[in-house]
């Protein structure tokens, strides 16, 4: 009878390299991050995290997209993975999910350059589109989220936000927990180890998905008010 872990590899063996379940990923990542000097910094971490091969996600992607924004920047904005042009790029949230937030932001009277943006998986996951040449995202699996986790937990660690906010369902349940719906506790103050105050909204790609401009204009509305109520809390706890 085979273990359990080579019962898993053999099981997957067949599927897309995308599709395979980790084996042991979680603790590849983390021999990797704890590998780091404790007084490490975010560069050295990112460094660090280009080389990750802790699943297989690198092998399709251009690069790793890691973090950036003001290394103690009050507010932290974690999203799911980094999508097609930032894969390019090598940046988050430069797209036009990006660009979406950085209006979303501005109206909320947030400073882009004072936040440091995020997401939970540092490779863009996709697969081809059946025609023409465009890469169609794939959500990640929860052994790649797991074998990421490391990464965000040491930009968590460095950074130290005193308000982390959660961009849509993946980014929230892989912080707060598989059973966390956004749908019901979004823009609410969640008790969370993570950071002083924690709160979980959409992510500004689902606002591009609307189905008419004027949904897409009332869940732009319903995003920046969420966005306001980060402000909010930050103005409290910094005075």
């Amino acid at each position: 009878m085979l273990p359990r872990t080579a019962r898993r590899v053999d099981a997957t063996s067949r599927k897309d390299p995308q599709e395979r379940d980790t084996v042991s990923a979680e603790s590849v990542t983390t021999r990797a991050a704890q590998g780091l000097p404790r007084n490490a910094s975010l560069s050295e971490v990112s460094r660090a995290a280009s080389a990750c091969r802790a699943c297989d996600l690198w092998k399709a992607a251009t690069q790793t997209v890691f973090g950036e924004g003001a290394k103690k920047a009050v507010i932290m904005l974690v999203g799911e993975q980094p999508g097609d042009q930032e894969d390019r790029v090598g940046r988050p949230f430069v797209g036009p999910a990006g660009r979406l937030l950085d209006q979303a932001l501005a109206e909320a009277e947030i400073e882009r350059s004072e936040v440091y943006v995020t997401n939970v998986v540092k490779h863009f996951k996709w697969s081809p589109a059946e025609r023409g040449k465009r890469r169609i995202h794939k959500k990640p699996r929860y052994s790649e989220i797991q074998a990421c986790r490391p990464w965000l937990d040491a930009e968590l660690e460095r950074v130290k936000p005193e308000v982390l906010v959660c961009l849509g369902a993946s980014a929230a349940q892989a912080l707060l927990g598989k059973d966390f719906r956004v749908s019901r506790q979004r823009g609410q103050l969640i008790e969370s180890s993570l950071a002083p105050h924690v709160i979980a909204t959409v992510h500004p790609s689902s606002i591009l998905r609307a189905r008419d401009d004027q949904s897409r204009h009332e869940q732009l509305n319903s995003f920046v008010q969420d966005l306001k109520q980060v402000a909010r809390v930050v103005k409290r706890s910094v005075h």
